[in-house]
């Protein structure tokens, strides 16, 4: 490869820079300086864009660790489901699960969803997992902050417990679990919102081409 004042290397005359390999643009992060040189003219949007958004594979790293978060937790109230019905444990050890954990349970089609939509950037497919993110994840959440408020009232002020999950209050168990699945779910929503936006922009950028 040529360089402007230095040696050429042997057996090119660095013509041919045009079929050597490239790192593809959704790899690439790229840097828009917000201060003109000389005789330039940088519009402020332009300088408010700077520097660019993360690239579309940084951002489904990230979603698909959240994602496997959550497939983690969905397989431990799987267990906790089976284990209650089906009676492998007393359930002074295992409690029977909240009415909140059954509709939770399709919080697994959305994560579904989102990993169909990455090998081939499916727009389609990353919408319908944000939206259905929204029903079968973060409502039951909430509904579940609801239901399990007043038995964790209780033991608040009176130090009742009535359900436990190993010998813990099972209350102060699945409102950890609401928190933490809360938290992974509005990060996952955070960065598909970002990765439809990059999608979105790629894709105009093409139609321009």
């Amino acid at each position: 490869m040529a360089s402007r004042g230095g040696p050429r290397a042997a057996g090119t005359d660095g013509s041919d820079f045009q079929h050597r390999e490239r790192v593809a643009s959704h790899y690439q992060m790229r840097w828009v300086s917000p201060v003109p040189g000389p005789g330039e003219h940088t519009p402020p949007q332009q300088a408010l864009m700077a520097p660019r958004s993360l690239p579309s594979v940084t951002l489904k790293s990230e979603i698909k660790k959240l994602i496997y978060t959550h497939v983690v937790l969905w397989l431990l109230l799987l267990a906790q489901m089976v284990v209650g019905h089906l009676k492998l444990l007393p359930h002074d050890q295992v409690a029977m699960p909240y009415q909140w954990e059954y509709p939770y349970l399709l919080s697994i089609l959305p994560s579904l969803l989102g990993l169909l939509s990455f090998p081939r950037n499916n727009i389609s497919y990353l919408v319908l997992s944000m939206i259905s993110t929204g029903l079968f994840s973060m409502a039951p959440l909430i509904y579940g902050a609801m239901e399990m408020f007043p038995m964790a009232q209780q033991l608040y002020r009176h130090g009742k417990a009535y359900r436990f999950i190993f010998g813990f209050s099972a209350v102060s168990v699945m409102y950890l679990v609401v928190v933490v699945a809360a938290q992974v779910h509005g990060w996952q929503l955070y960065y598909s919102k970002k990765l439809l936006d990059s999608w979105f922009t790629s894709t105009q950028e093409k139609k321009k081409k």
